[in-house]
């Protein structure tokens, strides 16, 4: 019994190690982005994404959009997903999400597409020409 306690005390801190480890500042977020099999995902929505740019490369997925989670669940398991909104509450959910249906390789900016720019890195701005 005490054996079986320890297995699964060790089981959650490594599960919550992992859910602390999903979380990324602008800078980490970046660095990450120069791993193979990665893939940025920008959940704002359109207007959102016309008004401010976006990061340089990341696919547009409008996660309030009614077809948002099923999107989502079509993306392949074994790949990275790099994860961002406005502010880090719809790519927490996102995140989340992906989660509970078994994607391994996610994160998340945590203060979003706002600390991207605050820290000087790149974006484009599709109406820009």
């Amino acid at each position: 019994m005490k054996n079986a306690i320890i297995l699964l005390f060790t089981f959650f801190c490594g599960f919550l190690n992992a859910q602390t480890n999903q979380n990324l500042d602008a800078t980490s977020f970046k660095k990450m982005m120069q791993e193979k099999n990665v893939v940025v995902i920008d959940l704002r929505t359109p207007d959102e994404i016309n008004s401010k740019g976006k990061i340089k490369g990341a696919v547009e997925i409008d996660f309030l959009a009614k077809d948002a989670e099923e999107k989502v669940l079509k993306l392949d398991k074994n790949k990275t997903y790099l994860l961002y909104c406005a502010g880090g509450g719809r790519s927490g959910e996102c995140l989340t999400l992906m989660a509970n249906k078994e994607y391994k390789n996610i994160y998340h900016l945590t203060k979003g597409f706002g600390d991207w720019v605050k820290a000087g890195y790149e974006t484009e701005n599709k109406n820009k020409k």
